[in-house]
């Protein structure tokens, strides 16, 4: 790995003996990591065994994910570098909260949140690049996430339509990323001596507007993959001293892990700044991560009410034809119509007491149940991911190598199996993989286009 000479000089001077260790590990292999996604019925692998758990991540695993793999499709694992894995860990959402993911693309922090939260509360996942945020959206449908709004916006939008709105906020910052160094040298191409100044100055607009958003008492995480003390103590020294309501909190460090206290030297001296995490890559098997846990006073500003998202009405024939769905083809499913909103012909469930989303992009407004056509409804794929196939009437096992094959390339099956002309519930290793609509001993395939191979 060609590193530039101004980063080998910088680190050099700032970890002095331990620097040849770290550019030792910089040159070394890059180490894989997946999670289980414990939100699916079936929790049996079945393209990977389970490798050595991850110590700082509950569902983690070291190992690697076939990407066009049955576990894979099926959101029963996520790919996800292993000290990533650490940051959702610390802000360790709870169900039923109201959690914010603030620059979420593609998705591996939010899904470990939507694992955390059990499908209870409110997840909000943004990504301020549209399509970095399509990609965000594509893996919160795989991973059968129901209570998620997925948004492309500015954090200055956000903060003024949620102000003081939510019990943890997540700020995987956009920084420098020497921590991906090794994983995409392309990364290196970036970097320059002020690119760290440049992301700093960057993160800290974005962090007044995350602690806008936290309401009293509420936690805020904040990360980098990047080792820069500009990006990591310097900008958590700056954050303490402008909003006096922060402060910081102990991190579980998981003994015997490697992670590792912050540097209080690389900041202003503060000894409170070793209370942060680093994670590096000469210490444990993983890219790099900086993870700062803060609590916001319980007496701050509590900010403007912020209204609820009002349903849309459905008309008499659009309220049969769901209704009528519902009960022939996912009788296990229940909800308030009240939770109904339309985007067009499409028809989503949206999380319990979602607020309003203003003038706010939004992709996915909690889970989308599927479309309304000319006189009939037909099930989008991402309620195929979300349910479980004891809630549904008919399923189908894909029990085969040629039929997952044939299913995928978005063939149609044959089938002696007794069932009913209707949709029918595909799975695969014991979960939702998609829809097929069964007539006459045939199973016609509705596997999304844009995903088959």
């Amino acid at each position: 790995m060609a590193l530039p000479k101004a980063f080998i000089a910088k680190y050099q001077d700032l970890l002095g003996n331990e620097s040849g260790p770290f550019f030792e590990a910089l040159s070394g292999p890059v180490h894989k990591g997946f999670r289980v996604n414990p939100l699916k019925e079936s929790q049996t692998l079945v393209d990977l065994e389970k490798d050595q758990p991850i110590p700082w991540s509950h569902d983690g695993y070291f190992g690697q994910v076939l990407g066009r793999g049955i576990d894979h499709t099926t959101g029963l694992v996520y790919s996800q570098e292993p000290s990533a894995q650490f940051v959702a860990e610390v802000l360790s959402a709870q169900p039923g909260e109201r959690v914010l993911d603030l620059a979420a693309a593609p998705g591996g922090k939010s899904t470990q949140l939507a694992a955390q939260m059990n499908g209870q509360g409110l997840l909000w996942t943004n990504e301020i690049f549209f399509g970095r945020a399509k990609i965000l959206s594509e893996n919160i449908e795989r991973f059968g996430v129901a209570n998620a709004i997925v948004s492309s916006a500015d954090s200055r939008d956000l903060a003024k339509q949620l102000p003081a709105y939510f019990d943890r906020v997540l700020l995987d910052s956009p920084c420098s990323g020497e921590g991906m160094f090794r994983k995409d040298p392309e990364a290196i191409t970036y970097w320059s001596e002020d690119y760290p100044r440049e992301c700093a100055e960057r993160s800290e607009a974005i962090l007044e507007n995350a602690v806008k958003m936290l309401r009293p008492g509420g936690v805020l995480v904040y990360s980098t993959c990047t080792f820069a003390p500009e990006e990591d103590e310097q900008i958590i020294a700056w954050l303490l001293d402008r909003y006096p309501e922060m402060a910081l909190l102990p991190i579980d460090k998981v003994a015997g892990s490697g992670i590792a206290d912050g540097r209080p030297e690389w900041a202003d001296g503060n000894p409170d700044l070793a209370l942060t995490a680093r994670l590096w890559p000469q210490d444990l098997p993983g890219e790099g991560h900086f993870v700062a846990k803060l609590k916001k006073a319980d007496d701050a500003d509590v900010g403007k009410k912020v209204n609820e998202q009002k349903p849309s009405h459905l008309s008499a024939e659009e309220s049969a034809l769901l209704n009528g769905f519902l009960a022939e083809t996912v009788p296990g499913l229940a909800f308030s119509e009240e939770r109904l909103i339309t985007f067009g012909d499409r028809v989503f469930l949206l999380p319990d007491n979602c607020p309003a989303f203003g003038r706010i992009k939004i992709l996915r407004a909690g889970l989308c149940l599927g479309t309304f056509k000319k006189k009939r409804f037909e099930p989008d794929h991402a309620l195929a991911l979300a349910i479980h196939p004891s809630q549904v009437a008919q399923s189908f096992a894909i029990d085969d190598e040629r039929q997952w094959t044939a299913y995928t390339h978005g063939e149609a099956l044959s089938t002696k199996a007794d069932l009913k002309k209707g949709f029918v519930l595909m799975t695969a290793g014991g979960n939702g993989v998609g829809w097929a609509k069964y007539v006459n001993g045939q199973l016609k395939n509705f596997y999304p286009k844009g995903l088959r191979h």
